[in-house]
């Protein structure tokens, strides 16, 4: 494993971009425009790219590729899971201008949960070698029902995290500013955005499930799979603001996505047997996603196929 330090600079690099994000840069609570969006996200994809550039320089040309090769994947998957966080801010009618916060918190939470996934993933599969068909059948087996499945069958009121938390926790019937806690009376309550969070960040487990399976069977540095992972979800929130509008435009990367989960999976399954070189792995999964891209644009779904908003009256 890396020295510690590595680890302890790269951190402390996160938390100070976070906190720069959160406390300068968005301490006033507004809606997120789509040339801000755009920006910062462009921000946050050159930043990954530089990132790159070091890795390449101070590990080599395969770790490199990993990199740049579970960034992409990461990416990808984070864009299918953007239309999950339109599903859930419409059913909850989240104000535009309190939608970033929640995302702050959201990614936050999601890089605890990753962090914790991706060191227990890489040390069992480093100690258990059969680990890793296992990992690979359930890659194929979920690009596979990937393609058959829809997010838009998400319905936050079945959450199992949701329903208890409405039960077991006081919640104000509308929202207190930007708060998750308010205090009436002397009693504190929980608010509707408190529901929301919860919403998303049970939601990144199941993100989780498809994303680490994928970047584990890429790469087995966990610094490579974590740091991958960590630049894909900072710009995920920018992601979000720049595409919110047009996402629908991109509905056969939903399937290209099962079919790079498929492939790495089979990659993953033939190891033993063949190994392929990263550059064609890294070509392969750019194409599939250029593909499915295009095809989308060059043949956009009809005005009548599109799904309903799920606001409920």
């Amino acid at each position: 494993m890396d020295s510690i330090y590595f680890w302890i600079i790269f951190n402390a690099f996160v938390v100070l971009m976070l906190v720069l994000d959160l406390f300068v840069f968005h301490r006033k609570e507004h809606e997120v425009k789509i040339k801000e969006a755009l920006l910062t996200s462009l921000f946050w994809i050159v930043l990954a790219l530089c990132f790159n550039v070091l890795i390449y320089f101070w590990k080599g040309e395969q770790p490199a590729m990993e990199f740049l090769t579970g960034y992409l994947i990461e990416k990808s998957l984070s864009v299918d899971n953007l239309f999950v966080f339109i599903l859930i801010f419409n059913y909850f009618k989240v104000p535009p201008k309190y939608q970033h916060n929640l995302l702050f918190w959201g990614v936050f939470g999601a890089l605890v949960l990753r962090a914790i996934f991706i060191l227990v993933g890489v040390a069992l599969i480093t100690k258990f070698h059969f680990l890793i068909y296992i990992l690979g059948a359930f890659l194929v087996y979920t690009g596979i029902k990937m393609a058959f499945t829809h997010d838009n069958d998400v319905d936050p009121a079945h959450n199992p995290l949701v329903k208890w938390t409405s039960k077991h926790l006081p919640i104000t019937k509308t929202a207190v500013g930007g708060k998750f806690f308010t205090k009436i009376d002397g009693k504190w309550y929980a608010t509707p955005l408190f529901l929301v969070l919860i919403m998303i960040e049970s939601t990144d487990v199941v993100f989780a499930a498809d994303s680490i399976p994928a970047i584990l069977a890429i790469s087995k540095d966990p610094f490579i799979v974590y740091t991958s992972n960590v630049f894909a979800l900072l710009g995920l929130r920018a992601l979000y603001f720049a595409l919110a509008g047009i996402m629908q435009l991109f509905h056969y990367l939903h399937y290209g996505l099962s079919l790079i989960l498929a492939f790495i999976g089979v990659k993953l399954l033939i190891s033993d047997i063949y190994h392929m070189d990263m550059r064609y792995a890294l070509i392969a999964v750019g194409a599939i996603l250029a593909i499915s891209i295009i095809a989308s644009l060059l043949f956009p779904k009809k005005e009548s196929d599109l799904p309903e908003p799920p606001i409920k009256e």
